[in-house]
């Protein structure tokens, strides 16, 4: 039986995050970039795998979800809403790219600031694995996994200034739904293999 499904979330460093100008007399604060571009390899997650975003893997999401921007993941803190449309969010030939008008707050003033600086310049996603919605594949040269997320459930962005990653419980339940061995466990097999093949010779002398 598949375990409860928990909530991950991927952050990207340097997304092309960047403020969009607006002269007119509304003044308004928007920043705009890349969440995620498609089938470029993530770092190393958890020394056990690394991770791609097929293209289409949000379609679903864009078409049923009311997907919220949010700031480093706090759900008090509301930056924007596919619902009012003040986040825009499109899968192109590059990735799945946002527009996101800030609020007229002082919170998000600040936000904005920090952007601009470039003090803040990472966006994060947080996203439920839908039924069938991954692919593993066990690279052997490179004791890895690889993950392609084929079709995802994105509940939201964010921009972020520090890496968030889904929790340690979280990602050894993803390799375990799968039947997936840890490197451990594959470290372990191979020494119980070494240890029946010297067993083996040794009978044979």
């Amino acid at each position: 039986m598949m375990g409860k499904k928990v909530k991950e979330i991927r952050y990207i460093p340097a997304m092309e995050l960047s403020i969009r100008e607006d002269t007119g007399e509304s003044g308004t604060m928007a920043i705009k970039g890349y969440v995620v571009k498609f089938n470029e390899r993530s770092h190393l997650l958890y020394d056990e795998w690394y991770e791609r975003v097929a293209k289409g893997a949000f379609a679903k999401s864009l078409e049923e979800n009311t997907i919220k921007a949010l700031w480093n993941h706090n759900s008090d803190i509301v930056l924007g809403s596919t619902k009012s449309r003040t986040l825009q969010l499109v899968e192109d030939d590059i990735g799945l790219r946002f527009d996101l008008e800030l609020p007229n707050s002082s919170q998000a003033k600040d936000i904005y600031e920090s952007i601009k600086r470039g003090d803040v310049d990472g966006v994060s996603f947080g996203f439920y694995i839908r039924d069938n919605g991954d692919k593993w594949e066990y690279l052997k040269e490179e004791d890895v996994y690889e993950r392609t997320l084929l079709d995802i459930d994105l509940i939201e962005i964010s921009p972020t200034p520090f890496p968030a990653y889904p929790t340690s419980e979280v990602g050894k339940r993803s390799l375990a739904e799968h039947n997936l061995k840890t490197k451990e466990e594959r470290v372990l097999e191979e020494l119980r293999k070494a240890q029946v093949n010297a067993m083996i010779e040794l009978l044979k002398i």
